[in-house]
This record gives C-alpha cells, structure tokens and sequence, in this order.
C-alpha cells in the first residue's frame, strides 16, 4: 500500500508510521529524519534546511519535494511505502501526484495543548534514531537509549516554543491538505490521543474501511 500520514507535530505519525511500515512489510519514509541527517552531516540540503528546521518553519517546497522524488525511486519503494512528513503543503500534494499513485491519507488528530507536551517530553537517540518519552515512552533508564545504550536528546524542533511556532505553522499551511484528499475521497481521519497500541489498532481500522 502507498500510505500518507498527515497530522500535526506530536500527533504521534512516526511511532505509527514504524509500526504501520512493520506490519505492511514497506519502508518508512521520513523526510523529517532525512532532513535531519542532513543537517547532521552539513550536507548542502541540510545547510540549506537547517534554519528552517531550528526555528520551525517549514523547509521550502523545492528542497524536500527533490529529496522525496529521490527517495520515491529507490527499490524497496516501489511495492509501497509509508509516508510520513511529507506532503505538507497543496504544492507538495500536486508534485507527489506526478511521482507516484496514492492509495490512503490517514490525518492523525489532537488537542493541540495535548500535542505541546507530547512533542516536549520526547527524547530521540542520536545513534539508532529510536524515539522515547518521559511519560508514555520511558527508556528502562532515565535518559540512555535502551536498544543502543546512547544518551538521548531534546531535539531543537522539540522545545516548546519551536512546537508552538510548529503548530501555528501546520494549521496555517497543512491543513488543507485534509480537504484536498477529502475531495479525493482519500482521507480517513483518526483520534491519536491514547495508548500507542489503541491508536495503531484504529489507524487499521481506518485502512479497512
């Protein structure tokens, strides 16, 4: 399957796209975590990225449009794929449409006050990219990676005032995207507040019907 999951930053779309990718035998692509990379290994993209990505701002369309586009191409794409962070503007949408057929949009939603401290209690792993949080998550020891034993970190995208200008952001641009694949009659919409497991289990829901 050729999946999209839409939802604002802290609605939880990478731990359910690794599940999801999981469970359909297709990769996860994160162009979030692309663009990390490559702002972690000075890149041109990722020096071009990188003060969009501190302030929360969104990277332009042109530079993750091209990175996506390459990332689409690889082999272990082409049966399916699980896309997460991309597209998050209407001019991404109308450039995915010219790459590639789309089978499903899941709009992951949440009270945005919820989405603050979901996005500020979460710590990354800068080895293995393993994603934890304080309350819902814990690592079995305060702050060390349980599957590669690094110190975990507060990305800068995290901080509570990055995540507010993130959320303003999303509402402002992203959000129509909903009713752009709405009028495609390809959106399903599903409630991200709960368990990890309780909301996997409605995302599945959500692809059967």
């Amino acid at each position: 399957m050729r999946i999209i999951l839409l939802g604002p930053p802290g609605a939880g779309k990478g731990t359910q796209a690794v599940r999801l990718a999981e469970k359909l035998a297709v990769p996860h692509i994160s162009t979030g975590d692309i663009l990390r990379r490559n702002v972690a290994k000075k890149t041109k993209l990722g020096l071009q990225a990188q003060p969009y990505i501190a302030t929360g701002k969104l990277v332009p369309d042109d530079l993750v449009i091209e990175m996506t586009a390459k990332r689409l191409k690889e082999n272990d794409a082409r049966k399916g794929f699980i896309l997460d962070g991309f597209p998050r503007t209407l001019a991404q949408a109308n450039a995915l449409e010219d790459l590639t057929e789309i089978d499903v949009v899941v709009n992951l939603f949440l009270d945005p006050e919820d989405l603050v401290k979901r996005s500020t209690g979460r710590q990354v792993c800068p080895n293995c990219e393993a994603v934890y949080h304080v309350l819902t998550n814990p690592p079995r020891k305060t702050g060390v990676c349980d599957k590669c034993g690094s110190d975990l970190v507060q990305r800068e995208d995290d901080k509570e005032e990055v995540v507010r200008t993130r959320i303003t952001t999303y509402e402002q641009l992203t959000e129509p995207l909903c009713m752009y694949y709405k009028e495609k009659a390809l959106l399903r919409d599903v409630y991200a507040s709960g368990h990890i497991e309780e909301i996997f289990e409605r995302i599945l829901e959500a692809l059967r019907r």
